[in-house]
């Protein structure tokens, strides 16, 4: 049986591919006005700190596909990148978190309450030890993120 997070985590990835109807490549790369940020950068981004929380401190494999890393960790910005730079598709960066979904579950369904050494401590303190305590704060961020896509959508429609 499936550890419950993976169902919350297929719900809220579910939720953020509605919120990602109805926008363009085009519209994808705008940042409101006051914002550093895309909409694609915010799908990049949470596929980059997802990969983090499940497998990096875990001591797995990353998936992390050329430039990601770049492109979309903490502190970067579309802002600053060169005007030459190709980011990937609308497609491809929900065909990662679809993938990474089911890497996921693989990697980590049998092994949520197994301690992380050394634990990890997140920029906001939060201090986490388990796989499942990492999927749990990664749900916070994903949320939160997907908050900002909602209010991008909007504020770009204007």
């Amino acid at each position: 049986m499936n550890h419950y997070l993976f169902n919350q985590l297929a719900y809220i990835r579910g939720q953020l591919f509605k919120a990602m109807d109805g926008v363009t490549e085009e519209t994808a790369d705008l940042i409101p006005e006051g914002f550093r940020n895309s909409i694609r950068w915010q799908l990049g981004h949470i596929y980059v700190i997802a990969e983090r929380f499940a497998f990096q401190y875990v001591g797995l494999p990353l998936h992390l596909p050329e430039g990601y890393k770049e492109w979309f960790e903490n502190g970067t910005s579309p802002l600053h990148a060169p005007a030459s730079r190709v980011y990937p598709s609308l497609q491809d960066l929900k065909t990662l978190l679809v993938d990474q979904q089911d890497r996921m579950l693989e990697a980590l369904n049998d092994r949520m309450q197994t301690k992380i050494v050394p634990s990890y401590t997140t920029s906001g303190g939060m201090t986490l030890e388990t796989p499942e305590q990492f999927l749990s704060f990664d749900l916070y961020h994903e949320g939160m993120h997907f908050s900002v896509i909602k209010l991008y959508k909007v504020l770009l429609a204007r």
